[in-house]
């Protein structure tokens, strides 16, 4: 459900240096763990000095003030600084082997954010073997201190399955206490899992009031997550907000309202922009969507290669609807040698999908011997599933005009048989 916030988050995490330091600061005031107040004298002075310094940006200092404190007085704050500065590069080499060492220092003693991190690094790999036990582990740990990111990524390993069995209802229960402290990628999330009733019972009220928390940050997942609840005026709103921010999924949804004309005047050439902002990031449905206003002109001059080029693309990563386009570009000779073979096989992939255009249009090639053997059954049992399976009355009314066509040419046991295959079809 989650899997790529949850990828994507650990990258991010290690793109410029594990933490800023204002987080390391406030640990000091919020968790107490090394008691700064009851230090006395010279080591209070160089403990404080040391995380001015690095606060100010002057790693080197810092690293000449801390390291002592870590070293040889244990002090879990020193040591947590210590490892973000190895982490980062940021007054010592970038080592992350050497970062994993102080980070274990202080998890050790309790500190929340350093099993924060050190959990982070298991889960990345990075200056200790990957062991995704051990980071959901380290992630528990400082979770259950109340560390708001931790319960974020517990959750996400949680609907993942990653390092600990798939549980939505833990996910759920997790993401809920991120979010109750703010966390807006939690709160974008626990709205989502509200939407899909994963974990909790469907509850759009509830995926609003999250999404909408998450929204009001900047959250880009939040506002995608209002658009798809709100209608036509509201949902464009928090399309583009998330769009602008470079939501793939906000900038196809945009493109559909676009397209639709809901909310917003019918804008082909708009659809067109935000299909390929979205495309340009490897969305596959965007590519597709891209590549049917191609093939029709919409938004864009015909042109067919360009279509075929979109749609191959998408349709080799399992694109159902691209599937099926790429068919009919196949089935109809749109730019390309005309080859029912080959249109077969990919209305052969999206049907397979359930997708029910694919479905009949398949039906249609069996139905005429068409890159495929002449079968009225097998004809028959893709008209009767994408009959149940259609979506819109325009496909529904194809399959059922193709069943009927079959039927006045094949015998009970036929149609019997065509029945039967079918439901084994959906059972499977």
């Amino acid at each position: 459900m989650l899997t790529g916030g949850f990828s994507a988050w650990w990258r991010v995490v290690f793109a410029g240096g594990l933490l800023a330091l204002p987080v390391l600061a406030a640990a000091a005031a919020d968790q107490d763990v090394i008691g700064i107040a009851a230090r006395q004298g010279t080591e209070a002075d160089q403990l404080a000095d040391g995380m001015a310094a690095y606060q100010r940006g002057d790693y080197s200092t810092a690293m000449r003030l801390l390291r002592p404190l870590a070293a040889e007085q244990g002090i879990a704050l020193a040591q947590l600084a210590l490892g973000e500065m190895y982490a980062s590069g940021r007054g010592a080499p970038l080592d992350y082997a050497e970062a994993a060492t102080w980070f274990r220092k202080a998890a050790d003693q309790g500190f929340a954010l350093a099993q924060h991190f050190l959990g982070v690094m298991y889960a990345t790999g990075q200056g200790v073997p990957q062991d995704l036990a051990q980071a959901a582990d380290w992630s528990r740990k400082a979770a259950e201190q109340g560390d708001a990111q931790a319960q974020h990524d517990l959750a996400e390993m949680y609907a993942n399955g990653l390092g600990v069995p798939r549980d939505f209802a833990q996910a759920a229960t997790w993401f809920r206490k991120a979010a109750d402290q703010g966390n807006a990628s939690a709160q974008a999330k626990l709205g989502l899992m509200y939407v899909k009733g994963e974990g909790v019972p469907q509850d759009f009220a509830q995926a609003v009031n999250w999404s909408r928390k998450a929204a009001d940050q900047g959250n880009a997942g939040g506002q995608t997550n209002i658009g798809v609840q709100d209608y036509a005026q509201v949902a464009a709103t928090w399309f583009r907000k998330a769009a602008d921010l470079g939501n793939p999924v906000a900038q196809v949804n945009l493109g559909n309202l676009y397209v639709e004309g809901k909310g917003m005047p019918r804008d082909y050439s708009q659809a067109a922009e935000w299909y390929r902002k979205a495309a340009d990031q490897g969305n596959p449905e965007a590519q597709a969507d891209l590549g049917a206003l191609y093939v029709e002109g919409h938004g864009v001059p015909q042109d067919l290669g360009q279509a075929t080029a979109l749609l191959r693309v998408a349709a080799e990563h399992g694109n159902a609807r691209a599937e099926h386009g790429l068919g009919v570009v196949y089935a109809n000779g749109l730019g390309i040698p005309q080859d029912f073979v080959q249109a077969a096989i990919w209305f052969q992939r999206a049907a397979n999908k359930g997708n029910a255009d694919a479905q009949h249009s398949l039906g249609l090639m069996y139905a005429n011997g068409l890159g495929v053997p002449l079968d009225y059954e097998v004809a028959l049992m893709w008209s009767y599933l994408a009959f149940s399976r259609a979506e819109n009355d325009a496909t529904r009314n194809k399959a059922m005009a193709l069943r009927d066509a079959l039927t006045s040419h094949m015998t009970p046991d036929q149609i019997a048989e065509a029945k039967r295959n079918a439901s084994e079809w959906v059972s499977k």
